[in-house]
């Protein structure tokens, strides 16, 4: 669909040049391959390392990324399928990937938010791992959203509660859509609301209009649609997905300024909707320290990378290494010193699953 509505493409700045691995007339294998000469809409961030190619005298443009366009959420990204070796299909589309780069004239590629066993075979086969994070929720067993706040520290549990009734006290009826209950004018207006984002933060729009009119027929009941209206008009709303084992917290949107809508919107009612259905994790997408005080701990995200300069590959190496050391201590320290109690921290593993039951 990303496709389809022209969000990507060679003219969106993402050339599609997609790997595929077959075995006779069997596709066994693929990887979602894109040219690029920018570093728009990936969220491994890897600005910093184009200036130092640049201080290097090395060029970083063009480049080959493996990802799924605009979405800082973990997944498969080298695909097998399900009767063949998996490694063995993996190793083949990695030399691709780097036979691709050579053909297509770019000058690295990136697998972005691979998977922990993909980051580990990657890493396995020579080229260089890059572990990041983001903030994610996780249900430790909650009946109930004040159930949540009992596990938290006194002053995090005052300013939530603070936070809600400041949203929640503005006047304001907040509505839950899944995607095939929203009608062709609850899409427009989600699609005004991601503009009225995308064009003030980012200059210019990701997503074209038509994903919009498209996702309501595509995407069935997984898009969940958020809108704060007041005397009927919608003033705030946020575009978030369900899919099998996750929620994932997109894109937000408002006309006019309420205090405390944004988290309200954005973090406490994607706890609810969670918390009512059994699920485990909710991911908020990518950076906001702001969200640790709101129950939202960093969780280790990985991607891979290859350099055609050893010399610009061995000096970024060498940058995550460091880099990773003072990841570790972000951790620790939000583990330590964030929102929840010392006995009712959840466990959160290196990547933890969601199911949800959506509406049939």
């Amino acid at each position: 669909m990303m496709e389809t509505s022209g969000s990507v493409g060679a003219e969106a700045g993402w050339e599609p040049h997609h790997v595929l691995v077959w075995e006779g007339d069997q596709l066994v294998g693929a990887a979602p391959a894109y040219l690029k000469d920018n570093s728009y809409g990936e969220y491994i961030f890897d600005w910093s390392w184009a200036d130092a190619a640049h201080r290097l005298g090395i060029p970083y443009f063009p480049k080959l990324v493996i990802a799924a366009p605009f979405t800082p959420a973990t997944g498969p990204r080298l695909l097998v399928h399900p009767n063949a070796n998996k490694e063995d299909v993996w190793h083949t589309l990695l030399n691709r990937l780097k036979t691709l780069v050579g053909e297509l004239g770019a000058w690295s590629f990136h697998i972005l938010f691979c998977t922990d066993e993909e980051a580990d075979f990657i890493e396995r086969e020579g080229y260089i791992r890059r572990a990041t994070y983001q903030f994610h929720w996780r249900n430790n067993q909650y009946t109930s959203f004040d159930d949540f706040l009992g596990a938290l520290r006194s002053r995090n549990r005052k300013q939530i509660r603070k936070e809600r009734k400041k949203a929640c006290g503005a006047g304001l009826e907040i509505e839950l859509l899944y995607g095939d209950e929203a009608t062709d004018e609850d899409w427009e207006m989600m699609y005004k609301l991601y503009m009225s984002t995308a064009a003030r933060k980012w200059g210019q729009p990701y997503l074209t209009h038509d994903f919009f009119r498209q996702a309501r027929t595509s995407l069935g009941a997984r898009p969940l649609l958020l809108f704060a209206r007041r005397d009927g008009e919608v003033r705030a709303g946020t575009l978030s997905f369900a899919k099998g084992k996750h929620v994932y917290g997109r894109y937000w949107g408002c006309f006019e300024y309420c205090d405390g809508l944004h988290f309200e919107l954005c973090y406490y009612r994607l706890i609810e909707y969670a918390i009512e259905r059994g699920g485990l994790l909710v991911e908020a997408g990518a950076q906001g320290q702001h969200k640790i005080k709101r129950g939202y701990l960093p969780v280790v995200t990985h991607s891979g990378h290859h350099f055609e300069v050893e010399e610009l590959g061995h000096a970024l190496n060498h940058i995550m290494q460091r880099e990773a050391s003072f990841m570790r201590k972000d951790i620790e320290e939000a583990q330590k010193d964030g929102p929840f109690r010392e006995d009712s921290i959840p466990p959160f593993p290196a990547r933890a699953g969601i199911c949800l039951d959506t509406h049939t």
